[in-house]
């Protein structure tokens, strides 16, 4: 199979989802990524639940086609196999341990750019990690929820009377996204100069950057947008109405002509799409109750399936409000080939292709057990059998 990393060798310090998150896709693409984790235990986000075939959820999401390599990395035997393993095979360094840890451990980009200058080493963290300017947040602890609500985020989501979290871990996803992206580039700059370079990605600049059209509404002290649940704040009608059997349908417009075609062949009501209080999308944002109470009254009179069929008719947007199970079964995906399966140490999974179109298929090996592969990747060091039963021994590894 041709993958476009094939050949490009990531060694990583990881645990939870940010990092896992990232060194996942450099996987999928070819890439080998040796997992460093700690011996009996392993990466906390093994222990999260039991929901896949007694493994967790999130790292059978974001481990598959990776090697385990268990090390006590404060043991100094250990720290030997860490920094020889770096040193001889890595291409790309990733971590995201506590701020200053990877230092700490001879891991930092200042040592190891001396030793290997074409290393890239991608430093992960809440607040940013960067010597120059690491601000007065650097050792504050981040988690997901956290960054969500120092972001700004939670305070935009919700409803009016409560703010909420996402349902995933999107402070995560859009740092693993970020530090994925920038690796990329750092390897195609790579290529050009010969040179590695240091990359600071900060979870609270990454999930700020994706808050910015929040940010720009509010700007120069101007109001926010309102939290309106599924609904949109500045967009209206946008978001989910109820239908008469009890479902429910998402809807959104976009503009005038899409107004002006609901009001005529969804709500068959087309007087009210002159009614000045609703002629342009900021008066119907400020009218919503009055206009979502009409909306609601003619659903009333229609199933949910009804409604969608209007609304295609009508070339409006709309969406079903799946469940996690109707989305295992969603026919589009099934259409078009999206899952496949992936290996296990409870035997093959389900797991869904990486988004895109690849002239070949992308790597989709197995998620890895715990310390599966020391050994082979210890004797692929050099290691002999003894000196592996010594570390072994000492528990080093």
């Amino acid at each position: 199979m041709l993958q476009p990393l094939k050949g490009i060798t990531v060694v990583t310090l990881e645990h939870a989802i940010a990092a896992p998150f990232a060194t996942r896709q450099l996987a999928d693409m070819g890439a080998r990524v040796i997992k460093i984790e700690r011996p009996g235990v392993g990466d906390f986000a093994r222990g999260y639940d039991q929901r896949v075939r007694g493994l967790a959820s999130h790292f059978v999401w974001t481990n598959r086609s990776k090697e385990s390599l268990t090390l006590d990395v404060k043991s100094p035997e250990a720290a030997k196999v860490l920094e020889r393993l770096v040193l001889e095979k890595a291409d790309v360094v990733v971590q995201n341990l506590a701020p200053g840890a990877a230092a700490r451990l001879g891991m930092g980009y200042e040592r190891l750019s001396e030793l290997k200058p074409e290393l890239i080493v991608c430093d992960i963290s809440g607040y940013g990690d960067h010597p120059v300017n690491p601000g007065p947040y650097r050792d504050k602890k981040a988690y997901d929820l956290l960054i969500q609500s120092e972001s700004g985020f939670v305070s935009v989501t919700g409803t009016a009377e409560e703010p909420s979290k996402a349902g995933t871990s999107i402070a995560d996803i859009a740092a693993g996204m970020y530090a994925y992206s920038n690796i990329l580039a750092a390897l195609i700059q790579r290529g050009q100069t010969g040179k590695g370079q240091r990359i600071d990605i900060s979870m609270l600049e990454a999930l700020t950057e994706w808050n910015s059209y929040p940010l720009y509404y509010a700007f120069e002290g101007a109001e926010p947008p309102p939290r309106t649940g599924a609904s949109h704040a500045t967009i209206y009608p946008y978001g989910p109405f109820p239908a008469g059997d009890g479902g429910t349908v998402m809807l959104g417009l976009q503009n005038e002509r899409e107004w002006v075609s609901f009001c005529e062949k969804v709500l068959q009501m087309p007087a009210l799409a002159a009614d000045p209080r609703f002629t342009a999308n900021f008066k119907r944002v400020a009218e919503r109750v009055a206009l979502r109470q009409i909306i609601v009254e003619a659903f009333a009179t229609m199933t949910a399936a009804e409604v969608a069929e209007r609304l295609e008719a009508a070339q409006i947007a709309n969406a079903q409000v799946n469940t996690m199970r109707d989305v295992w079964a969603h026919p589009q995906l099934h259409a078009r080939g999206r899952w496949t399966t992936v290996d296990s140490p409870e035997g093959p999974l389900p797991a869904l292709l990486p988004p895109g179109s690849w002239d070949s298929e992308p790597r989709m090996d197995a998620v890895p057990a715990l310390g599966q592969h020391t050994d082979a990747i210890l004797a692929e060091l050099g290691y002999s059998g003894s000196e592996i039963e010594a570390l072994h021994t000492t528990q080093a590894v």
